[in-house]
């Protein structure tokens, strides 16, 4: 396959084949007309669709954000012309079933392919991410009408979809949310209110938008339990699936944004003229639990977009480390002496490996948690029922400890390019800014963490991390039977440890009413069960490496004793890092918690 500006194809072989071994996938009903070579063959289709259609476009969407024209918001060409490109390559259908026309490609397939979008051009991407998003929610949750008038064309690239939870007033808090849908006699709803922040809000690539909206219906429960989710298309349509008269939702303005410029933000008002026809999905005041099966999908499609772009920044960098030459070593006295590639310089090899461990060890943990939702599907009840509750517990983890170095990666990037890294005219500058929104969005890194420690960690008594221990268990015996590794593999099952014992300490402590102290370092929570999950997948890394380096070629033994040496010096410089967070959480360090508003 051809080299790519994307993503260093030999590392995305090694995650794929020989640490998560998703060929072995054929082996599922869904899947069994597929195998590695299908698999390939549309990664490398998307690969060549984002270098061609994608990739051109992405500095030009920065440049020239979208604007409104007569109330409709006006896109460079560019996007339209990528997105067509997109959609009659099959990939809105990327995971479709055959019989509506897709490819029933595995989840984690999926979720590479859309890499290759996320890398080149992280704006246009998102219009047919949430589009995908939105169907598949239709599809869990939709009755037939519903799937056949909106699903059905979004997975046939004709309509677009958007998730519309946060209010100008409400935030992330969606138990204050103030969109009201009214019950009318023919079954349909009148929404009314107003949603803030909404991707892909408005525009003119498709036929139509499917809005996924979060309402209230009077008389219903108070704040969450109150919440139901409704279908509200841009277009109305007659039971044919004809477009008939505008709905009235009404695009109020954009949102000017730092980075991800190309993709719309909106604010957008409904029922305005109190004409605005809504569509219950579901049950009445279930609505939170089914924009969950989007939120989730989103999550972990946030996280390995994050990636992507620290991938970028970190390809880049590495690539100008090896080609720009500036200064000597500092035993090198003599001034007229050739001056050295920026690689050979300790402290540059030392950022380049910093943004490799972050990085890759993300990727890792991005693939794997997609391949869980596969593993979903397994016939074995145990298996599907694991696989559940691990994905649970990890996707918060790759969305926010994956936006989160991902993007400390981006700092190195340019950091390595010095004032040149710092300009528009090298690609790290908008890799960070592009990348900014993604500890933000889909619920912030704080949430994540609070969701990470106060409920998936302690749900069904520990039952998800109980099964991660297992797991880092696992390796550890298997890393340790291995000379090279076994110092590496004490040391991780020592952080497993530290990790369960400062879990209970946080249990009881919620146990006896200190609710709010015992959540209140979350966020350190985070560093702790990230870090070790990153390690213990950068130790399975490094124990397939190690074994393959008797038979390996040059080429392939250098891109071993790479693995192995970035598995070190994570768990050299960022292991131990675990140790400090889990004192902090563990003992309520109350510093946070006890300050006062009025003391800053």
């Amino acid at each position: 396959m051809s080299s790519s500006p994307l993503i260093d194809r030999r590392h995305l072989d090694f995650m794929l084949y020989e640490l998560l071994r998703v060929d072995s996938l054929t082996g599922y009903a869904r899947y069994a007309e597929h195998s590695r070579e299908t698999f390939d063959a549309a990664i490398e289709l998307a690969h060549q669709l984002a270098v061609s259609k994608f990739l051109p476009h992405n500095r030009k969407s920065d440049l020239h954000e979208p604007h409104m024209v007569d109330g409709k918001v006006e896109l460079i060409p560019e996007i339209g012309e990528g997105l067509r490109a997109f959609n009659e390559a099959g990939f809105m259908a990327v995971l479709a079933d055959y019989d509506d026309g897709g490819m029933q490609l595995p989840f984690v397939i999926g979720a590479v392919c859309d890499c290759m979008f996320s890398a080149a051009n992280p704006s246009t991407v998102a219009y047919p991410a949430l589009a995908r998003g939105a169907a598949n929610l239709l599809e869990a949750y939709g009755d037939e009408q519903q799937k056949r008038l909106y699903m059905k064309p979004i997975v046939d690239g004709r309509y677009y979809g958007t998730m519309c939870l946060s209010e100008p007033q409400a935030g992330s808090s969606l138990a204050d949310i103030k969109t009201v849908a009214e019950p009318q006699a023919d079954g349909s709803y009148r929404l009314s209110g107003a949603k803030m922040w909404i991707s892909a809000g408005d525009h003119e690539l498709g036929e139509n938008i499917v809005h996924l909206v979060l309402a209230k219906i009077p008389g219903g429960p108070a704040g969450v339990r109150g919440i139901s989710l409704f279908i509200v298309p841009r277009w109305r349509v007659d039971d044919d699936g004809v477009r008939t008269q505008r709905n009235d939702v009404r695009l109020a303005g954009l949102n000017h944004k730092m980075g991800q410029r190309g993709s719309v933000n909106t604010f957008l008002k409904f029922g305005e003229a109190g004409d605005c026809y809504g569509y219950l999905v579901g049950e009445p005041h279930q609505g939170l639990s089914y924009m969950f099966h989007m939120m989730n999908e989103e999550r972990i499609g946030v996280g390995l977009g994050a990636v992507q772009q620290g991938s970028m920044a970190y390809l880049y960098s590495l690539q100008y480390a090896r080609e720009r030459h500036q200064g000597r070593h500092p035993d090198q006295k003599d001034p007229s002496s050739a001056p050295v590639a920026l690689i050979e310089h300790a402290d540059v090899r030392r950022m380049l490996l910093q943004q490799k461990c972050w990085v890759e060890g993300a990727q890792a943990l991005g693939f794997y948690t997609a391949l869980l939702v596969d593993q979903g599907r397994d016939p074995d009840e145990t298996v599907r029922n694991e696989s559940h509750l691990l994905l649970d517990l990890l996707t918060p983890i790759i969305k926010a400890w994956g936006s989160d170095y991902s993007l400390k990666a981006n700092e190195l990037a340019i950091q390595i390019l010095g004032g040149y890294g710092y300009t528009r005219e090298y690609p790290v500058e908008q890799c960070y800014r592009d990348n900014r929104i993604n500890p933000i969005h889909e619920g912030t890194n704080g949430i994540q963490a609070l969701d990470l420690l106060g409920r998936k960690a302690m749900m069904h008594n520990g039952a998800a991390l109980k099964l991660l221990l297992r797991e880092i268990g696992l390796t550890c015996a298997d890393a340790g039977s291995l000379s090279e590794l076994s110092a590496l593999a004490a040391q991780l099952q020592a952080g497993a440890k530290l990790a369960g014992e400062t879990t209970l300490a946080v249990g009881r402590r919620m146990a006896a009413g200190e609710v709010r102290l015992a959540l209140a370092n979350a966020g350190h929570y985070m560093t702790l069960l990230g870090h070790l999950t990153i390690a213990w997948l950068w130790l399975r890394q490094a124990a397939i490496a190690q074994r393959a380096l008797a038979g390996a070629n040059a080429a392939d033994t250098a891109f071993y004793l790479g693995k192995l040496q970035a598995c070190r010096f994570f768990f050299a410089t960022e292991l131990p890092q675990i140790e400090l967070a889990a004192r902090l959480v563990g003992e309520a360090e109350p510093s946070a918690y006890e300050m006062r508003a009025e003391w800053f």
